[in-house]
């Protein structure tokens, strides 16, 4: 029997005789990460998560002091570790320590630098951001960003519908080829009545500070496309490009890669090979193996900085996202 099946067999909450189903519903996504944390399934799948490797995937830090919260439960819980002792391990061929933990940020912003890093710091746990590389040194908003505030201000394209709704604007975006992502991003970015406000991004200063307080800085190539959506040529550049500025802002070259859109994609995998990368890792919500089996296809898991400390919990020892796939199986 799968941890997946025996979640769901052992986590269903009690069901109260006489509780109206309209009352219920709105409590609903809180209740669930409560009882998931006390389920009987929860000792067995934390067990089960001790000879797994667990590589957590953050963004932005909105709430420091959740963040440090989270990090003190790795410090009990788990054994940090950093892109090097993941190198190592496979280099060497021995697994790494039981209820091993890397901790990574996708599309750092500057929260990453005036919020995570410090928490880090105090705790000396390593980590990992994986670095958009057109955006550094600049104040422009991330696209999807940007995308969604045109959308909110009028912008227009032509394979988009009009007075559509953001969220499925981004969806629709994401969707096409990147050429044409690309045109009508430029199409909404005429037509719309206002200009997004700028971001202020990272500076090649603050990467090498993350770089000397135990941050990896990894590749996340040049324009954050989905790059199944692209060609060869183009997925060559965006990974090439990221990996020629990194290497010249650090002085050395980067060794790990973190996907854009979560995926695996195998003209990138070629692509890593040829620049020597040796390490790449996903976006599926799921635990990996101590010793990776696939180092350019390392799995990780979603979580940010203001997941409760019972949710957080149940992500950690992979309970939730075995729930989470069953319930997508089942929908």
């Amino acid at each position: 029997m799968s941890y997946a099946t025996t979640a769901a067999a052992v986590c269903a909450p009690p069901q109260p005789a006489a509780v109206p189903a309209v009352a219920a519903a709105p409590s609903q996504p809180r209740d669930r990460s409560s009882w998931l944390r006390f389920s009987p399934a929860q000792p067995l799948f934390r067990a089960r998560a001790a000879q797994r490797l667990a590589v957590l995937a953050y963004h932005g830090i909105t709430d420091p002091r959740s963040f440090g919260a989270q990090l003190d439960r790795l410090r009990r819980l788990a054994t940090p570790v950093s892109v090097q002792d993941v190198e190592r391990s496979l280099a060497a061929g021995r697994p790494l320590p039981p209820r091993s933990v890397l901790v990574t940020f996708d599309d750092p912003d500057r929260t990453v630098l005036r919020h995570a890093l410090p928490e880090l710091v105090a705790r000396r746990i390593p980590a990992a951001a994986f670095v958009i590389a057109e955006l550094v040194g600049t104040e422009k908003p991330f696209w999807w960003h940007e995308a969604a505030f045109l959308a909110r201000h009028g912008g227009r394209a032509r394979l988009l519908p009009r007075g559509g709704d953001p969220a499925r604007v981004l969806a629709l975006l994401k969707a096409l080829p990147d050429p044409d992502r690309r045109r009508s991003l430029a199409e909404l970015r005429v037509s719309a009545s206002r200009r997004p406000p700028a971001q202020e991004q990272l500076r090649p200063e603050d990467l090498r500070a993350l770089r000397e307080a135990d941050v990896t800085v990894g590749n996340h190539t040049l324009g954050h496309p989905s790059l199944r959506r692209c060609d060869e040529a183009t997925v060559r550049a965006e990974i090439a490009g990221a990996h020629l500025a990194l290497t010249r802002w650090l002085g050395e070259a980067p060794s790990a890669f973190a996907y854009p859109d979560g995926g695996f994609d195998e003209r990138a995998d070629a692509v890593l090979r040829q620049l020597g990368y040796r390490l790449g890792f996903l976006s599926d919500h799921r635990l990996g193996p101590r010793l990776p089996a696939h180092p350019l296809r390392i799995s990780r898991l979603q979580v940010d900085s203001t997941t409760s400390t019972r949710r957080f919990d149940t992500i950690l020892s992979g309970l939730e996202p075995a729930v989470q796939r069953l319930l997508g199986a089942q929908a």
